[in-house]
């Protein structure tokens, strides 16, 4: 009898419902886990040094560090996974709103023609210094086109199209915002001594520099006119995101003869940010009235959203491995944000 109870419990093993709710708990448990290293990233931003350098790059800074002290949090894989697979591409959805298109379209066509030089430039001389350098591929290509584009939302849309690891994506987004940052204050500094008019410290800002946070920052100081235009023709190098990332999806595609054809998945979050983005240009205060607070929410839950992402990024870095892959491309990004800005003056 004891041998048949104990072949009826073995029997009955199997029907586990509470592991279902336990796999949902380490899910949800994984996702507040990244949130809540955001919110420390949110925090450390606030420290003297740090507030230049902004909640995201901070919050990966401690994901890197929780990684290489206390190992990966395991028992979260799941939810960590999310964060960084589906947040990451909701907040790319949510940043389409930031662009408007007809101010872009209206005011700003000049602008995009050098905004699409400066994409290009960026992106092949990246490449190619790389290449010399014997640098990371992976990682090189996502700097070139976070630094020609717009930092970390660029690096983010391109990554799954070249299939980048999420440790290559976390590097690159660290570089973007360490060099971003060290420009717009150098820009700062810069200003009072530069023979440049308002209007053209903020087209050299714009043009330039890497994320929209550091044209703001480097921008502000010229004054409101030097902050709009630096806004503006930053805008038009976001909207070059969505057809260089369609270029980079036919590259892709015809590599090595076609042979990557079926592994391209299509990017649909793009769709998702065009849409956005015609909600935000054309109904959004249009036919459906929004307050300010409403626009700076959503601007909120953008950051978070992608902060949150990068954190489970950060989470896959090793620093054994940033310190053999991050150095050449960092070099090969440094010289490229040189000479971009070089280039940029003169046609500012």
């Amino acid at each position: 009898m004891g041998a048949h109870a104990r072949a009826l419990t073995e029997e009955k093993e199997p029907i586990q419902p509470k592991k279902k709710s336990s796999g949902f708990g380490k899910w949800a448990g994984g996702i507040a886990f990244t949130f809540f290293i955001a919110f420390l990233g949110f925090l450390l931003a606030k420290a003297p040094g740090f507030d230049h350098v902004g909640q995201l790059a901070s919050a990966i800074v401690i994901a890197v560090l929780y990684r290489n002290i206390l190992g990966y949090p395991e028992m979260f894989r799941s939810g960590i996974t999310f964060s960084s697979k589906k947040l990451l591409r909701f907040a790319i959805i949510l940043y389409g709103l930031k662009l408007n298109i007809g101010t872009v379209l209206s005011d700003g066509l000049g602008l995009m023609v050098k905004d699409a030089g400066v994409i290009i430039f960026a992106i092949l001389l990246t490449v190619w210094l790389a290449r010399l350098l014997k640098a990371d591929k992976n990682i090189s290509l996502l700097v070139g086109v976070g630094t020609g584009v717009c930092g970390a939302a660029a690096i983010a849309a391109i990554a799954p199209i070249i299939k980048s690891k999420d440790e290559e994506t976390a590097i690159g987004v660290g570089i973007i915002a360490l060099v971003g940052t060290i420009f717009a204050i150098i820009y700062t500094v810069l200003r009072p001594i530069l023979p440049m008019t308002d209007i053209q410290y903020g087209i050299w800002s714009g043009i330039s520099l890497h994320e929209i946070a550091h044209v703001a920052l480097a921008a502000a100081p010229g004054g409101q006119d030097a902050l709009a235009i630096g806004l503006l023709a930053k805008l038009g190098r976001v909207f070059l995101l969505v057809p260089l990332c369609f270029i980079f999806m036919y590259i892709m595609k015809n590599k090595n003869g076609g042979e990557n054809n079926a592994k391209i998945e299509f990017p649909w979050f793009l769709i998702g940010f065009i849409i956005m983005s015609v909600i935000g240009s054309y109904v959004l205060g249009t036919h459906i009235p929004v307050s300010d607070g409403f626009m700076n929410g959503v601007a909120s839950l953008t950051t978070w959203c992608l902060t949150a992402a990068m954190v489970g990024l950060g989470l896959n870095v090793s620093l054994r491995d940033l310190r053999t892959k991050a150095l050449k491309p960092l070099i090969a990004m440094g010289i490229t944000s040189i000479a971009l800005s070089i280039i940029a003056y003169f046609i500012a």
